[in-house]
């Protein structure tokens, strides 16, 4: 975007860019989709707004809902579950090192660690991600308070810890697409940080809590939304697709996508004010290391479910050491992982 909209077309600034995409990351939501709306929105109004937002959207809901379709249609296929069974190892790879780039960005003290860490115990037992995200930015900003001397530490953590224990578990309920669209739409409006982030609030409700996925179809879900340009959060449209059919698909994009038409309408005005604001700084840091923390342990378990046997974790550790020791750009891993896992299938075909 900065490529095109600053240095090509000379639309904004660099300046004005940088106030853009400093903004994204004060609201809730997939940060490219709420620059493009920005973008839109400081170029044309608010039909600028609405036509930046959709035509960055809908490219890739569509390869999406093409991928969803063949899934749901040819995914017991041989040959779709070797590529499937070579991705997923590489899938892995790719979410640690994005989880490596950003923890080094956003852990930038002692105490943030220590609440990163915190967060992936609380996680691990089984509390609320959305608690553990919007506590970890108010004890972030209890801690900074206490630095400056202005309030004592102590009775903003003794009330965290109360409303941690009062957290009580989700209870099952049966697929309906009402719900499915008020899951993505929650999502939406709570997420910070990396779309990855994503894929810890999907398995803790649609795996885990509800059980309308499984730990294979997500996986098949997070390959997909790799494989296919375009945000992260698109990988809503291919659970909804495979839950709903394409109305189930339609609903889970509009819901995720919604709140950041929203927020960046509502938030374009306030923004310089806001970020001058050292305590939304301050609970921004905490929400960031707390979504950190979910993404670790998200990582983990699926890697559990992708790792099952000696050629998958021998993948991954080629894809790790190509990743991280010479860069290779992450689409030519998925397209190795999908050739060896087609491979792979192969022979054990041909071994039958």
């Amino acid at each position: 975007m900065e490529e095109e909209v600053v240095r090509r077309r000379r639309w904004l600034t660099q300046d004005e860019f940088l106030d853009l995409l400093g903004a994204t990351n004060l609201i809730p939501g997939p940060n490219s989709t709420e620059l493009a709306i920005h973008i839109g929105h400081r170029q044309a109004g608010w039909p600028g707004l609405l036509v930046a937002g959709a035509s960055f959207i809908l490219p890739a809901v569509l390869i999406v809902l093409a991928f969803a379709w063949a899934y749901v249609r040819y995914g017991s296929l041989p040959q779709v579950a070797g590529v499937l069974y070579g991705v997923k190892p590489v899938i892995i790879v790719i979410v640690l090192q994005a989880l490596w780039s950003l923890g080094r960005a956003a852990i930038k003290t002692k105490w943030l660690a220590l609440v990163g860490v915190g967060g992936i115990a609380l996680t691990l037992v089984g509390v609320h991600e959305l608690l553990i995200l919007f506590g970890a930015g108010v004890i972030v900003i209890a801690g900074r308070l206490v630095a400056r001397q202005i309030i004592s530490g102590h009775k903003s953590l003794a009330v965290f810890s109360v409303m941690l224990l009062q957290a009580s578990p989700v209870v099952a309920t049966s697929f309906g697409l009402w719900p499915l669209f008020l899951f993505f739409l929650k999502v939406g409006s709570v997420l910070y940080g990396s779309g990855y982030v994503l894929l810890a609030f999907i398995r803790a409700d649609l795996v885990e809590r509800w059980h309308w996925l499984t730990e294979t179809q997500l996986l098949d879900a997070i390959a997909v939304g790799q494989v296919t340009p375009g945000p992260v959060f698109t990988t809503a449209t291919f659970i909804g697709y495979v839950l709903g059919g394409t109305r189930g698909a339609l609903l889970a994009t509009l819901g995720i996508f919604l709140p950041a038409f929203v927020f960046v309408a509502a938030s374009g005005p306030i923004v310089p004010r806001i970020r001058r604001s050292p305590m939304a700084g301050a609970f921004l840091d905490g929400v960031n290391v707390a979504a950190l923390a979910l993404m670790a342990v998200v990582t983990y378990q699926l890697g559990r479910a992708a790792l099952i046997d000696l050629p998958t974790i021998i993948l991954a550790i080629v894809s790790g050491i190509v990743l991280f020791r010479f860069r290779l750009n992450s689409a030519w891993l998925i397209l190795g992982g999908a050739i060896v896992g087609l491979l792979l299938g192969y022979s054990q075909t041909q071994l039958r």
